[in-house]
């Protein structure tokens, strides 16, 4: 039996990107002077760093990179790279790990032995990046101790 090819769904994507743009919007909500943002994903002093920097800003368009240090000095730094279009209120990967230029469609296998879907993942993946970021995420903030 022939497998059926693999056809995006234009519609998902796109809310999952507006949702993404929202997010986003949800952590830095002071985008257009703000560029950085830095926080740590639960309280416990090992838990890792998050990162959110403006690389590039122009009037329609907003480069971040969001990085996660690895978790105890370890392997596994996240690192991505997500444009913001204003205009249109979605936010989508443009960089993975170091990788870009994504396809909405890979025929399988393919030489980087990308998934048939793998944009998709991509942005996938950010969403739920972007939710335990707005669920367990803590400000770098000092405590100021008010008393004795």
């Amino acid at each position: 039996m022939r497998r059926r090819p693999y056809n995006i769904d234009l519609r998902a994507h796109l809310a999952e990107c507006d949702g993404n743009y929202m997010r986003l919007t949800r952590l830095m909500p002071d985008l257009t002077r703000q560029d950085r943002h830095h926080f740590r994903i639960f309280r416990n002093t090992g838990a890792p760093w998050v990162t959110f920097e403006v690389v590039h800003r122009s009037r329609y368009t907003t480069v971040l990179t969001l990085r996660q240090e690895a978790a105890g000095g370890g392997v596994g730094e996240t690192r991505m790279k997500v444009r913001l279009y204003h205009d249109t209120r979605c936010a989508e990967v443009i960089e993975y790990q170091g990788q870009r230029r994504f396809e909405p469609v890979y025929e399988y296998p393919n030489a980087k032995m990308r998934q048939p879907d793998e944009k998709a993942q991509i942005n996938r993946f950010l969403r739920e990046f972007l939710n335990a970021c707005l669920r367990y995420g803590v400000a770098n903030e000092e405590l100021v101790m008010i008393g004795s």
